[in-house]
């Protein structure tokens, strides 16, 4: 489980900045999630190395401009590029489905491959073998939500030498003692597939906090995340103007992510004031957070890291 960030700005772009878009890769099922498609995500996915051809989700927070106005430019180019044929599905607020139909009806866009579109609430939205996608609603004024992604727990390593050992022969019985289950050899002896498998790796948890101010479903969400990505428009010194448009602060964000017992914050979604002179700087509003929750770094776009289990020790973020 990897996360790419393409876009940590709010409101407009900047020179260094996109809009807010962030990938969410799945290398082990080449597949890849995106979450907020802000204007210009689909460049951005060409100067990195998220593989378009890929995608099959797209979670939108909500119907902000800055979280959705690269949506139907992107899927145009999947198709264009021959990108993907593969249907891709599209998760959000109510009013999506209404939008994406008029941006591609009135720009009349054929794509290649079929979407659809799911109103989401709070709960579960979607389910495989591999990981639940739950929602729940955010404080911004309009309808908003954050996104949890929380992978299944996965059977532990099976000990091949043991079983070689053991005089247990290669081929399709190592599955069926992988899964679990119970072979007899033909000396008779009964192999219990759980004698050789270690103790099951628990699933990591990645959650999302798109536009919010400070509210309680924030903490809930992302509660015992292995990695929660928060937005930080604004500075703590800030907070009456985080308080007039229904936005975090660094201090709001930190505070979150400490009352959620989460073991890793990454901030994004910055204010552009903040890369102007005669104002506090980015470094300024890190340190503020970090005051509050040490284990707190800043995204910047094309930064990558991957989620890592929180016992894991000397986490490290990728640049």
């Amino acid at each position: 489980m990897k996360v790419t960030f393409l876009g940590t700005s709010s409101g407009a772009p900047s020179r260094s900045r996109n809009m807010t878009s962030i990938a969410l890769q799945l290398p082990q099922l080449s597949r890849l999630w995106l979450f907020d498609c802000g204007e210009g995500t689909q460049h951005q996915i060409l100067r990195s190395s998220v593989k378009l051809s890929q995608l099959d989700k797209i979670f939108i927070t909500h119907l902000h401009g800055d979280h959705l106005f690269g949506l139907s430019g992107l899927l145009a180019s999947r198709s264009l590029q021959n990108g993907g044929q593969t249907a891709v599905t599209i998760y959000g607020p109510t009013g999506l489905a209404e939008y994406l139909r008029a941006t591609l009806e009135i720009s009349r866009t054929r794509l290649g491959y079929p979407i659809s579109v799911e109103r989401v609430t709070p709960g579960t939205v979607f389910e495989d073998d591999y990981a639940t996608v739950i929602c729940a609603p955010m404080r911004h004024g309009v309808e908003s939500y954050g996104y949890a992604v929380v992978e299944k727990d996965q059977r532990g390593r099976f000990d091949v030498e043991r079983a070689r050992s053991l005089g247990i022969p290669p081929g399709p019985i190592y599955g069926k003692l992988k899964a679990g289950g119970t072979v007899t050899l033909e000396s008779g002896e009964v192999i219990d597939g759980a004698d050789l498998t270690g103790p099951h790796i628990r699933g990591r948890k990645f959650a999302f906090c798109g536009d919010t101010a400070f509210h309680q479903g924030a903490i809930e969400l992302a509660r015992g995340a292995d990695l929660l990505v928060h937005e930080a428009t604004y500075i703590g010194a800030d907070a009456h103007l985080a308080e007039r448009a229904n936005h975090s602060t660094s201090v709001s964000a930190a505070e979150t992510a400490r009352l959620a017992g989460v073991y890793r914050l990454l901030l994004t979604h910055f204010s552009l004031r903040y890369e102007s002179e005669g104002n506090p700087s980015l470094d300024d509003l890190l340190q503020e957070a970090r005051g509050i929750f040490p284990a707190t770094s800043l995204a910047h776009d094309f930064l990558t890291v991957d989620v890592q289990r929180a016992e894991a020790p000397d986490v490290q973020v990728a640049s």
